[in-house]
């Protein structure tokens, strides 16, 4: 009896693993500077929705934005990838559970510049910014807009 509640114990013990994982979230892979304060706002504000992060300080984050397709002009302090997506600057982590939900056929999301306000950027300022989707060939749309105020 008392062998058969100690295996029972185990087995549950065991299947719970995957759960607790799998609970965790999604891996988010981050290229940044070592320097850079909002950066590390940013990984601090994923990790604080549910997102398990793996921060790299590279000498150069813009290499990883050019590696994972995203377009020159829409870049931003670092780069990112999560569940086959590129992510790029101070995306909120609303848009990427959302991108991960919906699994639109596209590269990512990326904000462009640094906008105040956006996560990682919070201060005394909120400006209006757009939350972009890049598409497979480059082109963009906005995902979501963001007013400032």
């Amino acid at each position: 009896m008392k062998h058969s509640i100690f295996a029972k114990t185990v087995l549950i013990g065991a299947l719970g693993m995957p759960f607790i994982a799998a609970a965790a979230g999604p891996v988010v892979e981050v290229y940044k500077s070592e320097y850079c304060g909002c950066c590390h706002e940013w990984v601090k504000h994923l990790e604080d929705n549910g997102f398990t992060v793996k921060a790299t300080d590279v000498e150069n984050p813009s290499d990883y934005r050019e590696k994972f397709g995203i377009p020159k002009e829409l870049g931003s302090c670092h780069s990112a990838k999560v569940g086959g997506y590129a992510l790029e600057g101070h995306v909120p982590a609303s848009e990427i559970k959302r991108l991960l939900a919906e699994k639109p056929k596209a590269k990512g999301l990326a904000v462009p510049a640094m906008p105040m306000g956006s996560p990682g950027m919070e201060g005394p300022r909120k400006d209006a910014y757009d939350v972009l989707l890049i598409q497979n060939d480059g082109r963009h749309s906005t995902y979501r807009h963001y007013s400032g105020k």
